[in-house]
């Protein structure tokens, strides 16, 4: 059945000075990979790195991802608040061609709807060569909210995840097909490819 999909290669970024020197589990990369294969119909190979705070070590992680593991997508958790260590949207930025505002606009949007300190969120998304990285809470719980949204909130508040097979289209990357009851994907009519005969 997955071989009607195209492949897709989503790189995964947990960065925590503790968890990468162990001294509690890394929650973040579990919480991304179970959520992702929850919605996504592609079949998926997983490239998943555990990092400290460190600046250089997490562009470092990000350029590998995207230019040697050709990773379609890359989403990175954790270190993106005010803290002097936090330094993973400043890492982001470094390595991207384009600035895409319109994630951390809605990603803070929907952690509004829970907490006033969602404004203390700086994550960012931005796109380098073919790849679309995008910097997630470090929460799991917060995780899956910010990809999939509010669908049952009064008015409903739109996830992130339901944007990004279009993004990935329009950037080169493969089609990307989503399993409706998680988050439905978006694409303008002119954009939605044909159901293949599985």
């Amino acid at each position: 059945m997955s071989d009607s999909f195209d492949p897709l290669r989503i790189g995964l970024v947990s960065v925590s000075d503790r968890a990468s020197s162990g001294v509690y589990e890394d929650k973040g990369i579990p919480a991304l990979k179970e959520w992702l294969a929850r919605a996504v119909k592609n079949p998926v190979a997983w490239e998943a790195r555990l990092i400290p705070d460190e600046q250089e070590r997490i562009s470092a992680a990000l350029v590998e991802l995207c230019d040697s593991a050709r990773c379609d997508l890359v989403f990175t958790t954790g270190g993106t608040g005010p803290a002097p260590r936090d330094v993973t949207p400043e890492a982001t930025l470094a390595v991207a061609h384009k600035v895409m505002p319109g994630f951390g606009e809605q990603m803070r949007q929907i952690g509004l709807a829970f907490v006033p300190t969602a404004i203390l969120s700086r994550q960012v998304a931005v796109v380098r060569g073919k790849t679309l990285v995008v910097n997630l809470p470090g929460q799991p719980k917060s995780i899956a909210e910010t990809l999939e949204g509010l669908p049952k909130h009064t008015p409903p508040v739109q996830g992130l995840f339901a944007a990004i097979p279009y993004c990935v289209d329009l950037i080169g990357g493969p089609y990307i097909e989503t399993n409706d009851e998680v988050c439905k994907a978006f694409r303008p009519k002119s954009a939605i490819r044909p159901p293949r005969n599985a």
